[in-house]
């Protein structure tokens, strides 16, 4: 068997480490492979963003008007019920009974004063008799309305349609017994519709004011015509559509804010008071506008901005000026061309100056085609 001598393995070792030092370099020499697309045009609506709480339209405290012990719950708190559902029963007897007292005492009022009538017509009987005939009768008819009233008041109804809260009282409590503190048995409130209540700050009163009046606006012709949308924090995209229903007239002076409400609809009852909302107030009618993924938008110390590949296919920084967010895409107000290609994919693995391989990503409209 021939022996290698030392030469001839170190020649080896030499050649096979050259090897591989040359497929180390080559890797690192390859270009970074990335997707890229141009903006594309889309209808585009100035906004701005503020977030709020939402309110119910009217909320009343349910209080019990007249003393007695407290005989029926008819709901489960928390439910949603219609205008005129039974809530309470106060005990209901003593008001019966002087409910049928004072019909007693009026049917005999009335009897006395028509026989008194009939009597002065015969001067069997004087004027001053057939007037206190007269005010009894009166009396007695304001009795009965009174004793029905107190009646009503034994039995509660839902006011409007609404949500109810928590009972405060429980069956066999005696409520009503103190007129200056009335009870407090329930909150209902109003949720069909609802309000969504936010503020505004002065800078973006001032630029709201002047896109209004840039748009042919008038200051108070917003309210009741300008649509405003909502999304919960669990929501996105701004389902919920409205309409700006208040402005205050001055700035509050404590929090440098305008205090603005939108009402929505909310048929879906979604949305419920004391819950936090984002909402979207448009300035202006849609008008043409590039738009690009949001998330390909970067931000650093020196703003934002997007990668693109030039015509060499090196990377560059271009400072974008966002526009409005609608949904996954972002409007870019300035910064960028249609001819431009934005890096979609492959983003963490590129840097400014990095050659690249740019493949171009396949417009779904042209593929449908």
């Amino acid at each position: 068997m021939k022996k290698r001598t030392p030469f001839a393995v170190g020649t080896i070792l030499a050649l096979a480490f050259l090897a591989g030092c040359e497929k180390k370099d080559a890797a690192e020499t390859a270009p970074v492979h990335v997707t890229v697309a141009n903006p594309k045009t889309a209808e585009v609506t100035d906004t701005m963003d503020f977030t709020g709480t939402v309110g119910a339209v009217q909320s009343v405290n349910i209080v019990a008007r007249v003393e007695g012990f407290l005989e029926a719950i008819h709901f489960q708190d928390g439910t949603y019920v219609k205008k005129g559902t039974p809530l309470f029963t106060i005990q209901q007897d003593q008001y019966i009974q002087d409910l049928k007292l004072y019909q007693a005492q009026l049917t005999y009022a009335t009897e006395e004063y028509n026989r008194q009538l009939v009597m002065i017509k015969k001067n069997a009987t004087s004027e001053a008799s057939v007037q206190q005939y007269y005010s009894q009768q009166q009396q007695g008819e304001a009795n009965v309305a009174l004793a029905k009233l107190n009646l009503s008041y034994t039995q509660m109804v839902a006011p409007f349609d609404g949500l109810l809260g928590e009972h405060q009282v429980d069956v066999g409590n005696l409520v009503g017994n103190s007129p200056m503190n009335p009870t407090q048995l329930v909150t209902i409130e109003q949720i069909v519709p609802i309000y969504v209540n936010f503020s505004i700050n002065t800078r973006d009163a001032l630029k709201l004011r002047q896109m209004m009046k840039a748009a042919g606006m008038a200051d108070k012709s917003a309210v009741n015509r300008t649509p405003v949308f909502a999304q919960l924090e669990n929501e996105t995209d701004f389902p919920h559509r409205g309409v700006l229903d208040f402005s205050n007239n001055s700035v509050d002076t404590s929090t440098g804010t305008i205090q603005l409400r939108g009402v929505f609809p909310n048929e879906d009852r979604a949305m419920f008071p004391g819950l936090f909302a984002t909402v979207r107030v448009p300035l202006g009618a849609p008008k043409p506008g590039l738009v690009v993924p949001n998330a390909v938008v970067l931000s650093d110390q020196q703003g934002d901005f997007v990668f693109v590949v030039n015509a060499q296919n090196v990377i560059e920084r271009r400072s974008v000026v966002k526009g409005p967010l609608n949904g996954a895409v972002r409007a870019i107000a300035k910064g960028l061309e249609p001819s431009d290609r934005v890096v979609v994919n492959g983003i963490p693995n590129v840097r400014v100056g990095q050659s690249v391989q740019a493949t171009l990503e396949p417009d779904p409209v042209a593929e449908e085609k």
